[in-house]
């Protein structure tokens, strides 16, 4: 498993994060065999939010329930947990209250006296900077939360909180897969006016986040797009991407699982993959693409396969 440091943090992280906002209904067996694939496979950093699970905070507290973790087993994990969607409405919330109010529910759900990464869920269109700032510099001063992050952020809504918040905002969990890569593409193809790649929906996201030292954190990296199914196996859909997939896993060795994470961990942006499978072997499957040295000529051959043009 290839780690790195956070940049802006001490914190030494995998490139493969366990996603675990399906485990409400999961057994405490099931949860262990989980959570055990991913530590087995050296992954160390779980992500969870308040609004995962029946309720709010249901999926961190069935994880606290399962897991009955020591405080020596609670160091060796970085506990990730995101607030910011209010499920009533739905609607979105950065005010200071509701910032401080989630984080002690997650605390308490997590049975925990600090998260490791807290992430603004989703951008809120009524955002105060400044009350952001008041929650990011109580929370810290507390020692609740170690490093801070956001979720769905374009360049400038990530400057516009910067305007007041101290703290490096080290992560930033996005959307991104082979076939869903807007992110990557339209650089490949910029300026052709041609071609609906070209068009820029995010204003630079990727080289943004290069040039600031944000790590990106891809969330539904197996996702053909927004929740419409995988990729991986659909070959009405994608059968030139898995015949590619297919081949390049016979050739290392893995899985396509672990093909599809390596398409993200190769970028030179370090990536972090969000798997939010609950199969154990899945994990194992994903964890093995973590340091998969594809070439330039694999990586860009999948690019093309999944329907993206290269000039």
């Amino acid at each position: 498993m290839k780690t790195f440091t956070l940049p802006g943090t001490d914190i030494v992280a995998p490139n493969v994060i366990l996603g675990l906002m399906r485990i409400q209904e999961k057994s405490d067996d099931e949860v262990r065999a989980l959570v055990g694939a991913a530590r087995d496979a050296g992954i160390t950093l779980v992500d969870h939010a308040d609004v995962y699970g029946d309720g709010m905070h249901g999926c961190e507290q069935r994880f606290a329930e399962a897991m009955d973790l020591t405080p020596s087993q609670r160091d060796e994990l970085i506990i990730q947990t995101k607030c910011g969607i209010v499920k009533d409405g739905p609607y979105f919330d950065f005010s200071y209250e509701h910032i401080v109010e989630s984080v002690e529910g997650s605390l308490r759900a997590l049975r925990t006296d600090h998260v490791d990464i807290l992430l603004l869920h989703r951008p809120d269109a009524l955002v105060e900077p400044d009350e952001v700032a008041r929650a990011f510099d109580e929370l810290a001063a507390a020692g609740k939360v170690r490093a801070f992050g956001v979720s769905n952020h374009t360049p400038a809504q990530i400057e516009l909180l910067k305007r007041s918040v101290t703290q490096p905002l080290v992560a930033n969990q996005v959307q991104l897969s082979i076939t869903h890569a807007p992110l990557v593409a339209q650089g490949v193809a910029a300026n052709m006016a041609a071609l609906d790649q070209s068009i820029n929906r995010d204003v630079g996201l990727l080289d943004y986040c290069r040039l600031n030292d944000i790590t990106l954190q891809a969330w539904s990296p197996f996702q053909a797009g927004f929740f419409t199914g995988v990729f991986l196996g659909d070959r009405e859909t994608y059968p030139e991407l898995n015949d590619v997939l297919d081949r390049l896993a016979a050739k290392y060795d893995v899985t396509p699982t672990g093909i599809a994470t390596a398409w993200i961990t190769r970028h030179p942006a370090q990536m972090q993959v969000v798997l939010g499978t609950t199969t154990p072997s899945r994990v194992t499957e994903a964890a093995a693409g973590s340091d998969l040295p594809l070439t330039r000529a694999e990586w860009y051959e999948l690019f093309r396969a999944a329907g993206h043009t290269v000039p």
